[in-house]
C-alpha cells in the first residue's frame, strides 16, 4: 500500500512537470500573423495623346537618300485620322507637303513611305499630325533632315570650341603674351664701281681721236718715205 501511494505520487509529479513544459513551449512558439492582402498602388493616368504619338525613324539631323519608311505610332485617344507631311527647314510660311495619310491608328509601325529622290536636295522638317474626333489635333515634328540624293553627304563636325586652360586650385592663370620680333633690315648693296660718267666718255673719245690722227700721220709719213725712195 505504501508503495502504491508512492508510485501514484511520482506519476502525479511527472504529469505536472510535463504539463508545465508543454505550456512553456506553447508560449515560446511564435504565432503566425494573419496573411495580408497586398494593396495595389494606384496607377497614375497617362497624359492623353502624348505617349502614343511619336516618330521613331528618321531621326533629327539624319541624312536621307532614296525611298525610306517613316515609322512610329499615332494611336492616340480619340483618333480620327493622321497624316505625314514635310516642309522646307526654316520655312516661315508654314507650307507642308503631304506624304501619306492613315485612317486607322498605328502602334509601332510604318506611318508612310517617303521617296526623297522626287524632291531637290536640301534640309527639311517632317511632321506627323493626328486629328482627333473632338476637332483638335496633335503634332510631332522631326527637324533638320538632310536629303542628299544628288550631292555628297557631309560629315557631321561639331562646332569647334576654343580651348581654355583651367587653372588648378591654388594656381594662377597663365596668360600668353606675344612679343613682337624685329626682323633684320636689308643692308644696301655697295655702289657699282663700273659706272661710266660723261667725263670718262669725253676722255675716251679724245684719246680715240688722237690715236686716229697719229695713225693717219704715220701713214702719211710712210707714203712720203716710200715716194721719195721710189723717186730715187
Amino acid at each position: 500500500m505504501p508503495r502504491t501511494c508512492l508510485l501514484l505520487s511520482m506519476l502525479s509529479f511527472l504529469t505536472l512537470v510535463i504539463s508545465a513544459q508543454a505550456a512553456r513551449a506553447q508560449e515560446q512558439t511564435p504565432t503566425a500573423a494573419p496573411s495580408e492582402t497586398p494593396v495595389a498602388s494606384p496607377t497614375l493616368p497617362r497624359p492623353e495623346g502624348t505617349a502614343e504619338l511619336l516618330i521613331r525613324s528618321p531621326l533629327p539631323g539624319q541624312a536621307l537618300q532614296g525611298s525610306l519608311n517613316i515609322t512610329g505610332s499615332n494611336a492616340v485617344a480619340g483618333f480620327a485620322s493622321a497624316e505625314v507631311s514635310f516642309a522646307y527647314a526654316g520655312d516661315q510660311m508654314g507650307t507642308w507637303f503631304l506624304i501619306g495619310e492613315a485612317s486607322q491608328p498605328i502602334q509601332d509601325g510604318t506611318l508612310a513611305q517617303w521617296d526623297t529622290s522626287s524632291i531637290t536636295d536640301g534640309d527639311y522638317d517632317l511632321r506627323l499630325r493626328v486629328k482627333r474626333e473632338d476637332g483638335s489635333h496633335l503634332d510631332v515634328v522631326v527637324s533638320g533632315l538632310r536629303v542628299r540624293n544628288y550631292t555628297p553627304v557631309e560629315t557631321d563636325t561639331p562646332t569647334p570650341v576654343t580651348p581654355t586652360a583651367t587653372p588648378m586650385p591654388g594656381e594662377l592663370p597663365v596668360t600668353a603674351t606675344l612679343t613682337p620680333v624685329s626682323l633684320p633690315s636689308a643692308t644696301p648693296l655697295p655702289t657699282n664701281p663700273a659706272v661710266i660718267t660723261s667725263q670718262d666718255i669725253a676722255l675716251g673719245l679724245g684719246k680715240g681721236a688722237l690715236a686716229v690722227i697719229a695713225l693717219f700721220a704715220l701713214m702719211g709719213v710712210y707714203r712720203l718715205v716710200t715716194g721719195i725712195s721710189s723717186g730715187e
